[in-house]
């Protein structure tokens, strides 16, 4: 009954029929899709894999809800990895594949779609700059709960606020609406995707930033389309790809200098110098921190860019993070000027800081010194959930108990 891994999976039509089909198919409940082709056809997840070029290890993730899938291009692979005819197709949110007769023989379903679509554009109708402000503001209490306890405490928050904004831009015919929509759904997708890179799920981080790219761009705000490209290159610098990541920010910078604020151009110039110190090219890092500092405008934040906090103190941990690498004996100072002015609230961010300045510490031949400040990063990571944080913080601690030993 399972078949080679390479045959078609093979769910009979009637399937698509039953009420508990259909109302998987109008939820877009991904793993309830993958169990019927599991019960109805008997593929395994390896078949399942093959039909829909999803890796087999998050098909497992997705039958356990352990992940989500979100992007419109994946909802089509699964849609014809499984067979998915017109009418469960539409009942899916796809449009049909044969346009000439999109139900077939099915007229009822063809009027409930327009019955749908008709609510759901009804219901997107009443979304009004006052509603805009609301989702605005939910996001940016998300993030402010980010700071503080991490992404992993607030993942269900995230995924209901993203599914809810995607709805009703999805819908909303007004241009003025969609626009101010799609900002909404650029900031909070990105911040979707540093919770992923802090969690290590490179893939959905990836996956997050493209929506927020598309979203931004709809909204034609460069600001945030520059900002949520600059942090994508954190996946290319994560994955190994520096390089790569120095070029993307370049290119942003380059592209984007006369439409982003100074504190923007600041930002992108300190992540370009990150990029540079882990390829291990210190001329182009110290370029990119002194850019940093001519661009660095009074004030730690910008009203109309919530997502984006820089000062001098920011600057001289982001400094510290980089030069440590090259073993600048001003890095120490640097980081503790920055821990001294640091606000008490970026709990994630301290970690990132403290673990900055025990390796500098460490590198100084000072591990006794060094210690308090890696066991309290290891403290703040674990209650922010920073899988990306505890596999540098576990390193440094190996490192410092070899040099007291």
């Amino acid at each position: 009954m399972h078949g080679n891994a390479f045959d078609p999976i093979e769910i009979p039509a009637q399937v698509w029929d039953r009420e508990e089909s259909r109302e998987i198919l109008k939820s877009r409940d991904v793993a309830g899709l993958f169990n019927l082709a599991v019960k109805y056809s008997g593929a395994t997840q390896v078949r399942i894999s093959t039909a829909t070029g999803i890796p087999q290890g998050r098909i497992s993730e997705i039958i356990r809800r352990q992940r989500q899938v979100t992007d419109l291009e994946v909802f089509e692979r699964i849609a014809a990895g499984l067979g998915l005819p017109d009418h469960a197709r539409m009942l899916f949110g796809l449009a049909p594949l044969d346009t000439a007769s999109p139900t077939g023989d099915h007229g009822g379903e063809h009027q409930e779609q327009i019955e749908e679509l008709t609510a759901r554009l009804e219901a997107s109708a009443v979304v009004d700059p006052v509603m805009v402000m609301i989702l605005t503001m939910e996001t940016n209490s998300l993030r402010l709960m980010d700071r503080r306890v991490g992404g992993v405490a607030i993942a269900d928050k995230m995924r209901a606020q993203i599914a809810h904004i995607e709805h009703v831009h999805r819908h909303a015919v007004r241009p003025g609406i969609r626009a101010q929509l799609a900002h909404v759904l650029a900031e909070t997708s990105s911040l979707a995707g540093w919770q992923a890179i802090n969690t290590g799920a490179l893939a959905d981080a990836w996956d997050h930033y493209e929506r927020a790219k598309a979203a931004a761009r709809e909204a034609d705000n460069p600001a945030v389309l520059a900002y949520v490209s600059g942090e994508q290159a954190y996946v290319l610098m994560d994955l190994g790809r520096p390089a790569e990541a120095t070029e993307l920010l370049q290119y942003l910078h380059a592209t984007h200098r006369d439409r982003i604020p100074p504190r923007l151009r600041t930002w992108l110039a300190a992540a370009e110098a990150e990029a540079a110190a882990i390829l291990g090219d210190e001329a182009t890092c110290r370029t990119a921190l002194e850019q940093a500092a001519a661009l660095l405008p009074d004030g730690a934040a910008d009203e109309d860019m919530p997502y984006l906090s820089l000062d001098r103190h920011h600057l001289a941990r982001w400094r510290g993070n980089c030069l440590v690498r090259f073993g600048d004996p001003g890095t120490v100072e640097d980081l503790r000027s920055a821990l001294a002015g640091m606000d008490g609230t970026y709990n994630r961010a301290e970690s990132a800081l403290r673990c900055d300045l025990g390796h500098a510490l460490l590198a100084g031949g000072e591990p006794e010194a060094a210690q308090p400040h890696i066991q309290r990063a290891q403290q703040l990571a674990t209650m922010t959930g920073s899988r990306r944080q505890r596999k540098r913080i576990e390193e440094l601690s190996r490192a410092v108990k070899r040099a007291l030993n």
